[in-house]
């Protein structure tokens, strides 16, 4: 192994890694409103991930740097060309963080729904974006000779990109809900595994269809790879488990199914680390942006 190998391999984890755990974390953020009938159980579920969503974002940051130091030239054609869309991420991330703090500093109900509405919002973009960002590094943008992009925020926006972005949300939301089951009790506990439950078939066909879909743009035969396969089994096991009502199980299986999800997509582009869809022979790949 290749010491561009390992590092690929160490980013490929550190994505998968903030997935898993901001994941969860994520999809709280998303139904804290909707599950939470009121201001007590809008509390409860954000005390759930109180003590976690910041450590967890921190797998965020690394991959950032761990592309910055092993992979210039990749951090520098991504950060750069998909800059927009960083921008949006960050305002998203900064929205969200910043509605934990203070949507409890004044007992207004106004106040109270501007913040939970920007922490709904922040939680939804994040998914969104960064699916959007990741499914372009295999669907290819346009990048020139020099490893430069070429194109547009609109380039980005196309349906292969947007799709993974909706994957990676329905996956975040189904592991919210998964997650809330487990660690609350009574009706908010209730209405957690009942949105899991009715989650879980739609996501599972959505995941379907993406590791279709990826496995179709990457050329890679026509047997989907073991990783890949394992998103599918887990989705199905999560619906499964969930209308078996074993919550621990449930969000291991949804644990293991955003795990796949993600890591197939690099397991498809390697060794490319982003596709130029100018040319092939401007792909950048481990060894030319290391």
């Amino acid at each position: 192994m290749t010491l561009e190998t390992f590092w690929f391999i160490v980013i490929s984890l550190l994505w998968t890694g903030f997935f898993i755990l901001e994941g969860f974390d994520l999809g709280v953020g998303m139904l804290h409103g909707v599950l939470g009938k009121d201001e007590a159980g809008r509390r409860a579920a954000i005390n759930t991930i109180g003590p976690l969503w910041d450590g967890n974002e921190v797998w965020l940051i690394v991959a950032g740097a761990g592309m910055f130091a092993a992979f210039p030239g990749w951090y520098a054609t991504m950060f750069s060309g998909f800059y927009v869309a960083m921008v949006l991420l960050l305002a998203a991330l900064i929205a969200r963080g910043v509605s934990f703090e203070f949507r409890g500093k004044r007992d207004a109900p106004r106040w109270r729904r501007t913040w939970d509405g920007l922490m709904t919002g922040g939680s939804a973009l994040v998914p969104l974006l960064t699916g959007v960002a990741l499914g372009n590094l295999l669907q290819g943008v346009p990048i020139n000779g020099d490893q430069e992009f070429t194109g547009s925020f609109v380039d980005l926006l196309n349906p292969y990109a947007l799709y993974v972005g909706l994957t990676l949300l329905l996956l975040c939301i189904l592991h919210g809900a998964t997650f809330l089951s487990l660690k609350t009790t009574g009706d908010l506990e209730q209405r957690a595994a009942s949105l899991a439950r009715r989650a879980a078939p739609i996501t599972c066909v959505v995941v379907l269809v993406y590791v279709v879909w990826t496995h179709s743009i990457a050329q890679r035969g026509v047997i989907p790879n073991l990783v890949q396969l394992t998103a599918v089994i887990a989705a199905l096991a999560a619906i499964w488990l969930l209308h078996e009502r074993a919550a621990g199980w449930s969000f291991t299986a949804t644990t293991v199914a955003m795990a796949a999800t993600v890591l197939s997509l690099f397991v498809d582009l390697y060794p490319r680390v982003m596709v130029s869809s100018t040319s092939t022979a401007f792909n950048l790949t481990v060894q030319n942006t290391a």
